[in-house]
């Protein structure tokens, strides 16, 4: 039998993106028990079933890989590939009936990220990215916009909250008064919105690998740049500080502005 190749991994990655979408919109807009988790964040059986159902089909098709998942945890997390689930990100927007929450799906190599999906089971919306392809977004190729001036940039956050510590609060803010537009609530979202060029950069703290690892193929496969505030690749054992964009141009600027706060 033939090794298994990136085609072999997105078609098991578009399943799990619909078989998990499916369990999330049976609970989607319901009644449901909401529990809190020892950092305080939301959780439902929305998350746990979707994420089961998924570590399930992966264990079918590729035993040997590895699994890091928001809310199962590691299992053989050192082997050559390991798939990083969040079944949903933006659990809080999940449970307010709010739409913007997605599943994010990443097959990472040697600690690399070749695979990743953002699935909006709720708008019917999915960004797939792949090395050596281009992210396709509903199956048809975008691309990130031009914006080589930071002061016309349209920024995103999930919430201003995110960033707890006064040097994050004095990164952001300084950020956010460079640019010309900054706008909160998108969970995941703001990443394929800038991958599919209506926005310019995204700006978060915090994160957990669950939450970037799938961003990282879909904006680099459309043209964008996403690293850690020093402008490192990110991995993971990298720090939760994400900045993406569309345009390396506004990249290098925002990390520039990022550092002057930092002193």
């Amino acid at each position: 039998m033939a090794a298994a190749g990136i085609d072999d991994f997105l078609r098991l990655a578009a399943r799990l993106a619909e078989e998990s979408g499916a369990i999330v919109l049976r609970h989607f807009r319901r009644a449901l028990a909401v529990d809190d988790k020892a950092d305080l964040s939301p959780v439902t059986a929305a998350d746990r079933d979707a994420e089961a159902a998924m570590r399930r089909r992966i264990e079918e098709h590729f035993p040997d890989h590895g699994v890091i998942g928001e809310e199962h945890g590691a299992s053989n997390a050192e082997a050559p590939y390991v798939w990083v689930l969040d079944p949903i990100d933006g659990t809080k927007s999940f449970i307010a009936g709010k739409p913007l929450f997605g599943t994010l799906i990443a097959l990472l190599h040697e600690g690399r990220p070749i695979l990743g999906i953002i699935n909006h089971p709720a708008l019917g919306e999915r960004w797939t990215g792949a090395a050596g392809k281009a992210t396709l977004f509903n199956g048809a190729p975008v691309r990130t916009r031009a914006c080589g001036e930071l002061a016309k940039a349209i920024v995103f956050s999930t919430s201003p909250y995110m960033f707890a510590s006064p040097r994050d609060k004095a990164a952001y803010e300084r950020l956010r008064t460079s640019a010309k537009l900054a706008l909160f609530g998108t969970d995941c979202y703001g990443y394929g919105l800038v991958a599919s060029g209506f926005a310019d950069l995204v700006i978060e703290s915090g994160l957990k690998p669950y939450d970037y690892c799938a961003l990282i193929p879909v904006l680099e496969g459309a043209g964008g740049v996403i690293t850690d505030w020093r402008g490192c690749a990110l991995g993971l054992h990298s720090d939760g500080r994400v900045l993406a964009a569309g345009d390396a141009r506004a990249h290098a600027q925002a990390l520039g502005v990022i550092s002057e706060a930092a002193g």
